[in-house]
């Protein structure tokens, strides 16, 4: 049995990634599973935060302890959960993290802050969950003395089949071609938040090309930019 945790920060291609390893015939996916939690803990207005609170555990340690413990449907041996790092707040110990095999999944800032902004137009450093990156990250390799296997957005898109490939000989776990495709429309394991930011992953049937952004960031927002490339530079470099 493999439990894989994938970091994301928000807008990278993490909702198409869940759906690759969903369309495996072995594997179970969880969808932000520490959403309501983030939300009712940072009173944050997102869409549809009445709603993800009320259909969710809000309790981070009930959370936790069933991602690391609750039992897998009968003939499934992987569950993929899709995390994001900025629900992890500083109060949340990480010890449980470091019970499953975690990855991590980067995209330039600046593709990242111009589509964010798009739902919403005033990011943190916070929101973007640069920083949780990190701090998931050293943790993970502090505590278990190995260096987790990180994969970037553009380098999937450029060539799934052997960034994919990459990814499942670091995770110990054999490539299934099942993850280079999939039937589009919505699927019961997404979030309630789906209506509000899987549109795109929505209509797809597969990774579309890589095509390089051309939107500006934003002046306003240009010492955000300068503080998150910091910390992608450094967690790229160890990159598959």
């Amino acid at each position: 049995m493999t439990r894989i945790a994938m970091w994301c920060a928000p807008r990278t291609i993490s909702t198409a990634l869940m759906r690759a390893w969903e369309n495996r015939t072995d594997t179970v996916v969880i969808d932000e599973p520490f959403y309501a939690h983030y939300l009712q803990s940072t009173g944050i207005d997102h869409p549809g935060r009445d709603e993800i609170i009320a259909s969710y555990e809000t309790d981070w340690r009930v959370v936790a302890c069933g991602l690391i413990e609750d039992p897998l449907p009968d003939g499934v041996a992987i569950c993929y959960q899709k995390q994001m790092a900025h629900h992890m707040l500083d109060h949340i110990d990480l010890d449980w993290a470091c019970k499953l095999t975690n990855c991590f999944l980067l995209r330039a800032p600046e593709e990242v802050i111009t589509s964010y902004i798009k739902v919403r137009p005033e990011p943190t450093l916070q929101d973007l969950g640069f920083p949780q990156l990190m701090r998931l990250f050293e943790a993970v390799r502090t505590r278990t003395g190995t260096v987790p296997p990180v994969i970037d957005s553009q380098d999937v898109l450029r060539d799934p089949r052997e960034m994919l490939s990459r990814l499942c000989r670091a995770v110990s776990v054999p490539f299934s071609e099942r993850m280079l495709s999939w039937p589009s429309g919505r699927r019961e394991s997404d979030g309630v938040w789906a209506p509000y930011w899987y549109g795109a992953v929505e209509k797809s049937t597969g990774f579309a090309p890589y095509r390089p952004k051309e939107e500006p960031v934003p002046l306003y927002l240009q010492g955000l930019l300068d503080e998150a490339q910091e910390i992608y530079r450094e967690l790229h470099r160890f990159r598959l």
